[in-house]
């Protein structure tokens, strides 16, 4: 059973100048929900976007249900999602939070130009954490791990994510991570990324792969002091959110 707060939020599009219509997908992160991206997608749909931000399979429901899903799952959705955008609407640019960040490269990777802009958001491709090689034997053993949850600064703000790590989905996502890696130059789009200083989730190399090895001639990075992981719903969110409405009206204008 899926739980309220994980339900997804689609939003229509108002039409622009000359009757043009532009979507953003907003795809959240690993053990996450539609939650965390919720108030983002809201203030882009009072500003006349299509909206969409899909709840991944096998979260918002429970760690063990999501252990029984993979990568290629999460991203047939995040695809479906931008398949139905790219239908109604003449531009459409992407957003991602950590492992949606990860998504949403892949969709850049795979469908060209039919992604117009990627904003990213603390985006994950990489964990230098003791026991992240251990995952692929630790699978077939352990079911789960403590979870990351809710690495937010702002005091009393509940992400509504997992606290477990369900290992066998965490190894898909790990070797998946490999073939984003490798695609990078890829990447052409125009790029915007928001990265915490003080994250304690993803590594800042996460975000230097991603910088480095993309072909985006339009890239930059805006750096989240007062922030930690989750920043979509911390005290930088409003930065995030003005930020990345300016990035998708200059991206998809004349």
């Amino acid at each position: 059973m899926v739980e309220e707060h994980a339900q997804p939020f689609h939003a229509e599009a108002a039409p622009g100048p000359g009757g043009t219509r532009v979507g953003v997908l907003l795809v959240h992160g690993f053990t996450g929900s539609p939650y965390s991206m919720r108030p983002w997608g809201e203030y882009l749909a009072e500003r006349g976007f299509a909206v969409a931000v899909p709840r991944l399979p096998g979260h918002g429901t429970t760690w063990q249900q999501m252990n029984r899903t993979r990568w290629q799952d999460w991203y047939d959705e995040a695809a479906r999602a931008f398949e139905k955008l790219r239908a109604n609407c003449d531009q459409v640019v992407v957003g991602g939070l950590s492992m949606g960040g990860a998504l949403a490269l892949r969709l850049a990777q795979d469908r060209g130009d039919d992604v117009t802009g990627l904003v990213l958001v603390n985006p994950a491709l990489t964990n230098e954490s003791a026991g992240h090689q251990l995952v692929p034997l630790l699978q077939h053993v352990v079911p789960s791990t403590k979870g990351v949850t809710n690495d937010i600064k702002k005091p009393d703000v509940d992400e509504h994510g997992y606290h477990r790590s369900p290992l066998k989905a965490a190894a898909s996502m790990f070797t998946a991570w490999q073939q984003v890696i490798a695609d990078l130059p890829k990447v052409t789009q125009p790029l915007l990324m928001f990265r915490s200083t003080d994250d304690h989730v993803v590594p800042a190399s996460s975000g230097r792969y991603i910088m480095t090895r993309v072909s985006s001639t339009d890239l930059s990075e805006r750096l989240l002091e007062n922030s930690y992981h989750v920043a979509t719903l911390d005290y930088d969110a409003p930065a995030i959110f003005a930020e990345s409405e300016q990035f998708v009206r200059r991206v998809t204008g004349p």
